[in-house]
């Protein structure tokens, strides 16, 4: 079996949680060896399917850190590695000598990545790092709509997994830059900034916006889940009127019942006639309904229960699921990686190793790494001198190159000269295109061909998400560029995954929410399913197409090989099920279940309603238990109900109990934050058309480098001269493909 694109890469995993350790994971399974260090007794988690699942394959280090003796064999790690990723706050980090000024002096040649709540500047950086407080803190449980008024408990854990692949990013990007010679610097990313990503669609203000701006996206429009005459629930994306049966019902229906159905409900603005549709839908079962709508391409995908899409042979054909012999759980049904490159990614089948298993191994081979060559301080964003061909469309494909963009790559948007389908969107648009110039190319015509073969060239990488068929008919396939550069590395993002019956099919964020559980275990205990708006499997899979590109980039640098990677809304989003496992019966080993009022999991773990507002409780250790238990006696929402909220979080507080105050109506709020602001979680840009531009910042702190480009998203074709003219293409030309309408802007 060849050896993975990371052979040779020493990664020391110090995390406690979800997001370190799956960033962890991500690394493992591309071949670098991860030395997972646990305390005495393990971590708090170890014993959990969440734990097995994300810690496969690591290497088992036995320390405590509370004595000289081992803190001595850590600093003997911490030499013979390469990357240290741990999710301390600043202080904590600091009392362990972990700090970047510490590790800097004693480490120089170390990659650091801290996965933290909050940025190591903002006000709330000594903030437990547990997802359920930094959404309620930062206001995004009062950003998403309930089966009830008020701020519900987000279920699915995306701010977790977002920070795991901003994390896992941010190292690879380094160690492109360190293999390069030009230095060595952190790639610190936090809960917090994780739990942005998705609010890029909505957090964003102009000085002068477009009614598209300044309309965003509407929280109160009807979602696209129907109930079928079986009871069971699909998501339909866009209007299903053209497939026959549906096409035939509203013929049947006639205008005048067309219209008094779609009166009866609410408007929807990919469906004209949702009221209508939602009524028909409810004539027919669910999976009669599926089998032909998607024969007609319409995208739709069942509300399923959690561990269905297991069993999904698109799943598996794709290496989206794998089967993991675990010492605890036995034959499990694993998610596998959710990319794919060349070498490919590896699953560890016999699972999690058992506690300690591996420390008298591991410090039997250890050996310093050479830091001579590689220690300077890095001062530029790691990606800086890497350029890349965006040829996306919507969200997933231009948010991923977005992010390479915000390490530092120099990103040209290629686009038709109609312009991105997405602009009609403005803010949803700037959102996910920052920091990239903008050609507009009439992409379809032969004439254009040799600029498109000269921007290959120019190229180290492209990306996109647009249907293999209509790449390979524009000529943006991976053989066609290849042939103007061989060592050129492209990445595709699709929905269903590479291979298999569905590969050019079309998918769209809902449909994953629903095919993977995520819409049945939002909606809550006896409920109907519910949408996160937050498009969070458009970000996974941008997420994971960052780094698929990345892992191909560092592979070329070492090889001169390029390659096609791959990433899919399917494969990113099965892996954000992985705090599970499930097994070949069908049966689900147990997970938090969300409350019928949305409130929370447990009495523990929930939302409480105050006086005059919430409170989110985050009790996650049994110390913690006891001291809620003893504060808040027999009446848990009684105590709450008869306070103001920020008097009882500060009596949590104060009893050593993890909670936040549920913050609401942040828009606003956030954007003026002086906190947010210092810590860069707010970006402020001049924009062609919309003026001065402020929206969600920065997802990395890289130290002495901003993860901050200074340009927001370009106007049609603002920079399609100056990149034809850097091309060697002689201004008479350019004016002549102008004057064709070969080029906008």
């Amino acid at each position: 079996m060849s050896k993975g694109i990371l052979q040779g890469v020493r990664v020391l995993d110090l995390a406690a949680g979800a997001a370190g350790s799956v960033a962890a994971l991500q690394l493992s399974e591309a071949g670098a060896q991860v030395i997972k260090i646990e305390p005495p007794g393990g971590a708090p988690l170890r014993g959990s399917p969440g734990f097995a699942v994300w810690n496969r394959g690591k290497k088992s280090v036995v320390l405590d850190l509370a004595t000289a003796e081992d803190r001595a064999s850590l600093d003997r790690l911490l030499a013979a590695s390469d990357v240290l990723i741990h999710e301390f706050t600043p202080r904590e980090a600091s009392a362990r000598g972990l700090d970047d000024a510490a590790l800097r002096t004693r480490f120089p040649h170390l990659i650091v990545s801290a996965a933290s709540g909050w940025p190591s500047s903002h006000p709330d950086a000594e903030r437990p790092p547990r997802e359920t407080l930094v959404l309620a803190r930062l206001g995004l449980m009062a950003e998403q709509p309930g089966h009830r008024a008020g701020p519900v408990f987000i279920r699915m854990p995306y701010a977790s997994f977002c920070t795991a692949w901003l994390c896992a990013i941010g190292v690879v990007a380094r160690l492109i830059q360190r293999g390069r010679g030009r230095g060595v610097g952190p790639a610190h990313t936090s809960l917090a900034q994780g739990a942005l990503i998705p609010m890029t669609m909505h957090w964003a203000r102009a000085e002068t916006p477009s009614a598209s701006f300044a309309r965003g996206l509407d929280k109160s429009v009807a979602v696209a889940i129907h109930q079928c005459s079986d009871g069971e629930w699909i998501h339909v994306h866009y209007a299903p009127d053209a497939a026959p049966y549906m096409r035939e019902a509203l013929d049947a229906l006639g205008p005048d019942g067309v219209a008094a159905a779609n009166a009866r409900w609410g408007k929807n603005h990919t469906a004209p006639n949702f009221g209508a549709n939602r009524e028909i839908f409810a004539t027919r079962p669910a999976r009669e309904w599926l089998e032909h709508l998607w024969a007609h391409d319409v995208a739709a995908q069942p509300a399923a229960p959690f561990g269905a899409v297991y069993f999904d042979e698109q799943a598996r054909v794709n290496g989206y699921i794998a089967e993991v012999d675990d010492p605890q759980f036995g034959m499990t049904l694993q998610p596998g990686p959710a990319y794919s490159v060349t070498p490919p990614a590896r699953v560890a089948h016999d699972g999690l190793r058992p506690l300690g298993a591996d420390t008298q191994a591991v410090f039997e081979t250890l050996a310093p790494r050479p830091t001579a060559a590689m220690a300077g301080a890095a001062t530029a964003p790691p990606l800086e001198g890497i350029r890349i061909l965006d040829f996306g469309a919507y969200l997933a494909g231009p948010f991923g190159a977005m992010l390479l963009a915000d390490l530092g790559a120099d990103v040209i948007k290629v686009e038709p000269t109609s312009g991105d389908v997405m602009r009609y969107l403005d803010r949803v648009f700037c959102g996910c295109q920052r920091g990239k110039r903008s050609v507009a190319l009439n992409l379809k015509d032969p004439r254009i061909r040799p600029v498109v073969e000269a921007l290959a060239r120019w190229a180290d990488a492209f990306h996109h998400n647009m249907r293999l068929p209509a790449a390979r008919k524009l000529g943006l396939d991976y053989e066609s560029l290849r042939a103007a550069n061989p060592a050129l590395v492209g990445c595709h993002i699709s929905s269903y995954g590479p291979a298999g019956a569905r590969a050019d099919w079309p998918g769209f964020d809902q449909l994953f929410q629903a095919a993977c559980g995520w819409e049945v275990e939002n909606g809550g205990d006896g409920n109907p399913p519910m949408w996160l708006r937050f498009g969070v499997c458009d970000h996974l899979a941008a997420l994971a197409s960052a780094y698929a590109l990345l892992l191909g980039l560092y592979h070329r640098d070492r090889t001169g090989a390029g390659q096609m990677t791959s990433a899919s809304l399917l494969g990113a989003t099965i892996l954000s099920t992985g705090e599970t496992v499930v097994h070949a019966d069908g049966g689900v080993d147990a997970f938090a279940r969300l409350d019928r009022e949305q409130t929370g999991v447990s009495s523990f773990h929930r939302l409480y309603a105050c006086k005059d507002g919430w409170v989110a409780v985050a009790a996650l250790t049994d110390d913690e238990q006891i001291r809620f238990a003893k504060l808040v006696q027999d009446d848990a929402q009684a105590f709450f109900a008869a306070r103001d909220r920020y008097a009882v979080e500060a009596l949590l507080e104060d009893a050593g109990i993890a909670a936040s105050v549920v913050r609401e109506d942040q828009h606003d709020a956030f954007l003026d934050d002086p906190g947010n602001r210092a810590a860069d979680l707010v970006m402020s840009a001049q924009h062609t058309t919309q003026g001065q531009l402020e929206q969600i910042g920065a997802f990395w702190n890289l130290g002495d480098a901003r993860a901050l480009p200074e340009r927001a998203a370009p106007a049609l074709g603002e920079h399609s001269r100056e990149v034809l003219a850097a091309l060697g293409l002689p201004e008479a030309e350019i004016e002549a493909l102008a004057g064709a309408g070969l080029i906008a802007g």
